[in-house]
């Protein structure tokens, strides 16, 4: 059977060496999140979900989102964001509140003061496993490999980090 792209070029792997270099990047993808994880657990009692919430909170001015905000920027299902939601709430580092008002209800998340703290005193100890991990290998290409994830998150229709509602 043959594969082709939506252009009519064949598609496949055989004789050169992307089939591999897929699989490496497979592999990155499946590893390096728990890789993350396991720091952020150890250090901060902070799953990798829990630290993208409270980080994109923390950069907010209001440091406030809606609920489905939180869920599309951590590009999770409602209840699996819900769920990580009230284990942050649970630790008194958001509040949830429920927004009512012309025939609308929605809810609010929103870091608390300690979580605030919380989140700051993570963020170097996740940093320096990211620059470890991520940006020391990559060296110089590390501008053009996140350019090229960029053009990824837009091929899945995702919003871009940086934009509105991210």
């Amino acid at each position: 059977m043959s594969v082709t792209s939506e252009n009519g070029a064949p598609v496949g792997w055989r004789g050169d060496d992307r089939g591999f270099a897929w699989l490496n990047l497979v592999k990155v993808l499946l590893t390096l999140p728990g890789a993350l994880e396991s720091q952020l657990i150890r250090d901060a009692d902070l799953t990798l979900l829990g630290y993208m919430i409270l980080s994109r909170l923390a950069a907010l001015p209001d440091a406030t989102l809606r609920m489905s905000e939180v869920a599309q920027m951590a590009n999770g299902s409602l209840p699996r964001t819900s769920h990580a939601v009230t284990r942050l709430e649970e630790r008194g580092w958001v509040k949830r509140t429920l927004c009512t008002g012309k025939g609308r209800r929605f809810t609010t998340v929103t870091l608390t003061n300690a979580g605030r703290a919380h989140v700051e005193a993570a963020a170097p100890g996740h940093i320096a496993n990211v620059h470890r991990l991520v940006v020391e290998p990559l060296g110089d290409d590390f501008r053009a490999i996140c350019a090229a994830a960029e053009r990824i998150v837009e091929t899945l229709g995702l919003p871009v980090a940086g934009e509105p509602g991210l």
